[in-house]
């Protein structure tokens, strides 16, 4: 099965792009879009300079409408890492928090720098079990996770998510969705999370220099509850922004890098975002079905559903330089070589990995 959106990238043929885990490839027509885009805005006849804060205002919109959040609680950030450092700031000082245990540095190491107090989930075929069980025990005020965990590819339930909610209302669950944003449908307002922040360079295919916050109204109007209160003091000049958008946004956002964002959900939503997750889903059930042939799956993946486009394949590292030689792009991760197959990718790229692997590695 060839992937009919393939033609819309730029891969040459000696390479399998199997690494945006680490980093997704921009389309053709992105890129051109980026292109024209820079050229006018350093044009001095243009007035797209004049035009900041409705560019920023449509990239907003366009987020919300792709993730069913109003566009009044979508805010914009260069990157997950500032935004949620912005986020962990603005919680109440006194908040517990949940952690899953090896979760992306960035989503762990701010939390602990925070100062609050903490408790980890062991992170296994049971993870929603271990939650539910550390939940009743530990208690926690918010809980905070990665929907795809970013060296074995193991996904949380959503379905768990929402039901979770449904039995702890007052427990707000804040995700990353960096790794999994752009895999698969996502309805924020169903969701159950309080708080999900993405990156956009990695499976949105929309390059560096943007991210973004989609918030659930209780969880915004939590935010940095005490400066809310005494809003009236900031100088009047700032009056046309709320506290939580101006701790979220404290300075110019590059409208070159959150244009290509929009740009690349706007291209989503002209292939048919469903059609995409469809036919990149029958992918990677092939995928792990060849590779759970071979043995070469963490038990944590084999034993459990859903299965997220992420895969950390049980070969040594020694092996990394090997697959580079081949065309394979791929990174080492925890216990073995992750790869992840995207929209751009098909049974090709699936069929010589699983030749190199099955003639080059012993």
């Amino acid at each position: 099965m060839s992937s009919p959106y393939r033609k819309h990238f730029d891969i040459a043929p000696a390479v399998t792009y199997l690494t945006t885990p680490g980093s997704g490839l921009l389309s053709r027509e992105t890129k051109a879009w980026r292109a024209k885009r820079d050229q006018d805005f350093f044009d001095s006849n243009s007035n797209l300079r004049e035009q900041q804060s409705a560019t920023l205002d449509a990239c907003r919109t366009t987020l919300g409408a792709f993730f069913n959040c109003p566009s009044q609680n979508v805010f914009l950030s260069s990157c997950f890492s500032f935004a949620f450092n912005a986020l962990l700031t603005g919680l109440p000082e006194q908040s517990k928090v949940l952690l899953l245990d090896n979760d992306y540095p960035s989503v762990n190491f701010p939390t602990i720098l925070s100062g609050f107090e903490h408790q980890f989930v062991t992170v296994d075929e049971q993870l929603e079990a271990n939650l539910l069980d550390t939940i009743a025990t530990f208690k926690p005020d918010v809980l905070i996770l990665s929907i795809v965990q970013y060296i074995s590819g193991l996904k949380i339930d959503l379905s768990f998510i929402q039901e979770l909610k449904h039995q702890h209302p007052d427990l707000l669950i804040v995700g990353d969705g960096t790794q999994f944003l752009g895999t698969d449908l996502f309805d924020f307002t169903l969701s159950g999370f309080d708080a999900v922040l993405s990156s956009g360079y990695k499976w949105l295919m929309a390059g560096f220099g943007n991210g973004f916050v989609l918030l659930s109204e209780r969880l915004k109007a939590m935010l940095y509850a005490n400066i809310q209160e005494n809003y009236s003091f900031l100088n009047n000049q700032w009056m046309n922004k709320s506290v939580v958008q101006l701790c979220f946004e404290p300075g110019h956002l590059d409208t070159l890098s959150h244009g290509t964002l929009q740009q690349s959900l706007i291209q989503l939503e002209q292939w048919g975002f469903s059609e995409t997750v469809t036919y990149t889903q029958q992918l990677i059930m092939d995928a792990r079905a060849e590779l759970a042939d071979r043995k070469l799956l963490l038990d944590s993946i084999v034993n459990r559903r859903p299965q997220s486009n992420i895969f950390n394949i049980q070969i040594d590292h020694d092996y990394y330089q090997a697959l580079l030689d081949e065309g394979i792009k791929c990174f080492p991760r925890g216990s073995g070589i992750r790869v992840g197959f995207h929209l751009y990718n098909d049974h090709s790229d699936l069929e010589k990995l699983l030749y190199i692997i099955d003639t080059k590695v012993k």
